[in-house]
């Protein structure tokens, strides 16, 4: 109760902050987005640009972790992702306040099962993951990154989303080792203490799932 109850206090203490206290809406925030989703890059800052790709591949992190959760949960993640792939971390936070703690899978991987729980999969966020933070780290500028993060809403929510998804996944990691029986402590740590690149190094590690032939209820 106390996991759920502090969940909810985040997810409503972020909204609030988003809304009531982050740098304000400006005409330069739509222009930005607008040239991020026109594909117009060369007008972004390549910081920005790579905050904004590494949004989604926490996204696809987390999904393949949590398909495979929803299956055995009350409630599906699928609403909750598709909710993330607009609003990120504001639609992530509710799934995990809802879910209950379930370390077993049972019944048989279907096809999507299979590519959120291949190691392929995680070699191929790892990849564009060294990408996308070359691109941002070599040809960005910093300076105007800190300016924009201080006056743009867009910017600076989600600067912080992205902190966020680092925060919570741990959330969901023991659930995920329990299930594939690779407890380890110390692996648990190293992954949850490392951002971003802990947890894409898991996806590449962890054992696959074992399936079964009674089918999940």
């Amino acid at each position: 109760m106390g996991r759920k109850i502090a969940l909810w206090l985040l997810w409503g203490g972020f909204i609030a902050y988003v809304l009531l206290l982050a740098p304000p809406i400006t005409p330069d925030t739509f222009r930005l987005i607008k040239n991020i989703l026109t594909l117009q890059w060369a007008e972004v800052n390549p910081i920005i640009l790579s905050i904004f790709s590494l949004i989604g591949i926490w996204i696809l992190i987390y999904g393949c972790l949590l398909f495979i959760d929803g299956r055995m949960q009350k409630i599906s993640f699928w609403p909750f992702a598709l909710g993330a792939a607009g609003t990120g971390v504001i639609s992530l936070i509710p799934y995990l306040a809802l879910r209950e703690p379930n370390q077993e899978f049972s019944g048989q991987k279907d096809a999507f099962l299979k590519v959120f729980d291949s190691r392929w999969t995680g070699i191929i966020l790892n990849l564009s993951t060294l990408i996308s933070l070359a691109f941002g780290l070599l040809a960005g500028d910093w300076g105007d990154f800190i300016q924009q993060f201080l006056s743009d809403r867009f910017v600076n929510g989600m600067s912080l989303a992205f902190c966020l998804f680092c925060l919570l996944f741990p959330t969901v990691l023991g659930d995920d080792m329990a299930r594939r029986s690779f407890q380890s402590p110390q692996i648990f740590w190293a992954v949850s203490l490392v951002p971003l690149l802990g947890p894409l190094a898991y996806l590449c590690l962890r054992p696959p799932l074992p399936e079964s032939s009674a089918e999940a209820a």
